[in-house]
């Protein structure tokens, strides 16, 4: 059992990140039950990349002194897996928001969205996502998006070391990803259904590992509350 002396001088903790929780919550969730269970005020926890509330798996936390490295990990490659529904494009990329427009999918064959994949790997101009938390003018972008308004996005480089397709029932594809710090899934996936010229959108996606920690060591926040905090 960790004690608070272990949290404060820096612990890195796995949390599988259930679906509909942001990773804000996760954060204020354990950070809470640290200060109740040592009866402290102040204890410093930080995430190490945001996951979006339609997203599960891996989600770094680190605390006390250990958040002096969140942008260490923050740096490391990341891998993935989900699903991209085509056919169909939504603006936020995801099923966060609904169908704004369907596409024809008869021209797609399997053959087809595996020589597509090879577009998507190496170092590739990307745009994100309206609806992400990039700031803008002080603004974040999806604070723009849900007021209606319309902002001009650049192109960032990323980099995806693999894209692979695990299994195709179509409109539904299957994936694999590996990729770099900014790379933005919803933006692949949107890409992606362009390049099929039709549309896609993110219809699923967990983190499965983050440089060398997997998803496999990580706890639910509750569960990890349940063994370490209660």
């Amino acid at each position: 059992m960790l004690t608070l002396e272990d949290y404060k001088e820096g612990q890195v903790l796995l949390i599988d990140k259930p679906l509909k929780w942001t990773s804000f919550q996760v954060v204020n969730k354990i950070r809470w039950h640290i200060r109740q269970k040592y009866g402290i005020k102040k204890i410093k926890v930080g995430h190490a990349g945001t996951l979006d509330p339609l997203a599960t798996g891996l989600l770094i936390l680190c605390t006390g002194k250990f958040t002096k490295k969140i942008d260490e990990y923050q740096g490391q490659i990341k891998e993935y897996t989900g699903e991209i529904t085509l056919g169909a494009t939504t603006p936020s990329y995801d099923l966060e928001t609904e169908v704004n427009e369907t596409f024809s999918t008869e021209h797609i064959t399997e053959a087809l969205i595996y020589e597509t994949t090879k577009q998507f790997v190496g170092e590739i101009d990307q745009k994100p996502p309206i609806f992400s938390a990039i700031k803008k003018e002080g603004k974040r972008l999806y604070e723009l998006a849900r007021a209606g308004e319309t902002t001009e996005i650049k192109a960032r480089k990323i980099n995806i070391e693999t894209f692979e397709i695990t299994n195709i029932d179509l409109p539904k594809v299957q994936f694999r990803v590996v990729c770099s710090k900014g790379t933005y899934i919803r933006s692949l996936a949107y890409d992606f259904g362009n390049a099929l010229n039709s549309g896609g959108h993110l219809s699923k996606l967990r983190r499965t590992k983050i440089g060398n920690f997997s998803v496999d060591n990580a706890k639910e926040p509750l569960a990890f509350i349940e063994d370490n905090l209660s």
